[in-house]
């Protein structure tokens, strides 16, 4: 929808949901360039992690405070609602075009959930050469080597896949439909119908996400001093 529809500006994505999204996605890269890197690199890759564990617990609680179409609620699609969005059929009062459509929303809980496995199994992991996680401690060894397997094989190939999925998605909405989704991501506004909900995105909404992300630093900086 452009501007000479009679559409308005629409606050889509908030500023807390904006940073996140932006932050968590050099997090990923830059964990998977230090974990390939290896030797002193690693002290870096573990910062990454307890990062991406401070990230993801305030994408957890922001997916339920956050603005409108931050809310979980707001892309927890029922399955009717995928095969509509495939059919090109959103039916009476579907808005597949604002927030995540049910095929990005399936993308983002898959990559936030596998981000969520491959950062517990990081925090208990032990390479035996260096590097330990800071809950390692507290599991068994039997424990300890299959986090390890996992975080170092079939955890970091999967999520280095729907990274790329994720990437070429947003290509192919740019080039086949002529959707910039990163633009959307980027300023937080799309040109919509009157009707459309905008998210809040205020000083206090703001000020609750900067409280929130303090909650989760701190949470995340207690767990890695378990680790001394």
């Amino acid at each position: 929808m452009t501007p000479d529809t009679g559409a308005r500006r629409v606050r889509v994505w908030d500023l807390p949901t904006r940073i996140f999204h932006w932050a968590l996605a050099l997090t990923v890269v830059g964990s998977i360039v230090t974990a390939k890197i290896g030797g002193n690199a690693m002290a870096w890759h573990m910062r990454l992690g307890l990062l991406a564990l401070a990230l993801l617990a305030f994408r957890l609680l922001w997916g339920f405070v956050g603005g409108h179409w931050s809310r979980f609620a707001s892309f927890a699609y029922p399955p009717r609602s995928v095969f509509a969005y495939l059919r090109g059929d959103p039916g009476p009062g579907g808005r597949f075009e604002v927030g995540h459509s049910p095929l990005g929303a399936l993308s983002v809980f898959a990559l936030l959930a596998l981000l969520a496995v491959q950062v517990a199994t990081g925090l208990v992991a032990d390479d035996e050469v260096s590097t330990t996680g800071p809950l390692n401690r507290f599991v068994a060894s039997a424990t300890a080597l299959l986090a390890t397997g996992w975080h170092k094989t079939w955890g970091q190939y999967l999520i280095i896949a729907l990274v790329l999925l994720h990437v070429g998605a947003v290509v192919y909405y740019l080039r086949a439909r002529g959707r910039n989704l990163t633009a959307a991501m980027w300023h937080g506004d799309k040109w919509l119908a009157p009707d459309v909900p905008a998210s809040a995105d205020d000083t206090a909404q703001r000020a609750l996400a900067l409280a929130l992300i303090v909650a989760a630093l701190a949470l995340s900086w207690w767990i890695a001093r378990l680790g001394g």
